[in-house]
């Protein structure tokens, strides 16, 4: 049985959140941080989750990257695993943790909620990498009418991907989950468990989860999430930085990313497959206290693109389906601050990795 309490109470959560939301719509963003040289801290807390779309955490930590470039400024690193976006940014609010990596949808909603004055984006770190996988039964959504599908968390980038889908194609729900196609916020595990237990029809997961359902739940995609998107690319994950720690500790910040672009790097080199699958199956361990067979961390990864491209061309859309489902209120000009690549640009120039600056568009600065 599904946890229908637990469910109510991320609903209650939320409409506040979106009540703070429209009351937070008339706040300009804050100015967008300084890059000048200096200021480094002593530590930095940087969150991620155990999933194959955060690679570039999972791999940095195992790497002893991160640890390999702050060592120069001499600041301790610590890691703070997370399960999903918005729990990411209620911890970054509260000043438990100044970066993270976090899917679009949760920084949009940090961002609103506090009339710009909690996060940047300051990088791209995954592309592509979420699939709706149902039972081999279902050919089409109107076969999942009158059944339950899940999405990692109320609000998550899934979340709102998938409500934002089903609206389109005449399938609305309201932000209870309720409609003629119910979506019930889950847990990744507890939705592998409920798919293989046949609970739920299926799921809007992100990867390693979609190939778990597919390899382990018997499951297969009815939908691949890429292709929804302009040109089959659209950003999973970012890296963002806390609004007073990239304003305080500047050099640090730029330690942070230069290291996420080396981190990028490796995983993109053919030549580091073997060894980034190894990093990937330990950091899952260690965070999880299990690894994935094989063929699902091959698929997986087969799903995913690591880049540094923050994809900024996609955030009008990322606002207009977060918009569309009812969980964002402020029109996209509200946001025209909510990215820093400055620091982003610099490192890419300095490594000859290209010319051609990354921009923010009307979202920031570059």
């Amino acid at each position: 049985m599904l946890k229908q309490a637990n469910i109510k109470k991320g609903v209650r959560v939320l409409l506040l959140v979106v009540a703070a939301v429209g009351s937070l719509g008339a706040c300009s963003g804050q100015a967008s941080a300084g890059v000048s040289s200096g200021g480094t801290s002593q530590k930095i807390r940087i969150g991620y989750f155990a999933n194959v779309t955060h690679a570039a955490a999972l791999v940095g930590v195992q790497s002893k990257l991160f640890e390999k470039y702050f060592a120069a400024d001499k600041t301790k690193v610590e890691f703070v695993v997370f399960t999903a976006g918005p729990a990411v940014i209620e911890a970054m609010k509260g000043g438990a943790i100044d970066a993270s990596y976090i899917g679009p949808n949760p920084a949009l909603m940090g961002y609103a909620t506090t009339g710009g004055t909690a996060l940047r984006i300051v990088a791209g770190a995954t592309l592509n990498g979420a699939q709706l996988v149902v039972e081999k039964s279902i050919n089409s959504l109107s076969q999942l009418v009158g059944k339950t599908i899940s999405t990692p968390q109320l609000a998550n980038t899934q979340d709102v991907a998938a409500r934002s889908y089903l609206k389109r194609q005449g399938f609305p729900t309201n932000i209870w989950g309720d409609g003629k196609i119910k979506i019930v916020p889950t847990d990744n595990a507890s939705t592998l468990n409920l798919f293989k237990e046949r609970k739920i029809a299926g799921a809007w997961a992100p990867e390693p989860w979609a190939s778990r359902l597919v390899h382990e739940g018997n499951g297969k995609v009815l939908l691949d999430e890429k292709n929804i998107w302009p040109q089959q690319r659209f950003i999973t994950t970012s890296l963002i930085i806390g609004t007073q720690f990239l304003s305080k500790y500047p050099q640090t910040a730029e330690t942070l990313v230069r290291a996420h672009v080396a981190v990028t790097e490796m995983l993109q080199q053919p030549k580091n497959a073997v060894q980034v699958k190894e990093f990937v199956q330990s950091g899952l361990l260690q965070a999880t206290g299990k690894t994935l067979a094989s063929k699902t961390l091959d698929r997986a990864l087969g799903n995913v693109i690591f880049s540094n491209d923050p994809l900024a061309q996609g955030l009008k859309e990322n606002i207009a389906t977060a918009q569309a489902v009812g969980l964002l209120r402020n029109p996209s000009d509200k946001f025209k601050n909510i990215y820093d690549l400055r620091i982003l640009n610099k490192v890419l120039a300095g490594t000859n990795q290209q010319t051609k600056k990354y921009d923010a568009l009307d979202f920031g600065v570059d």
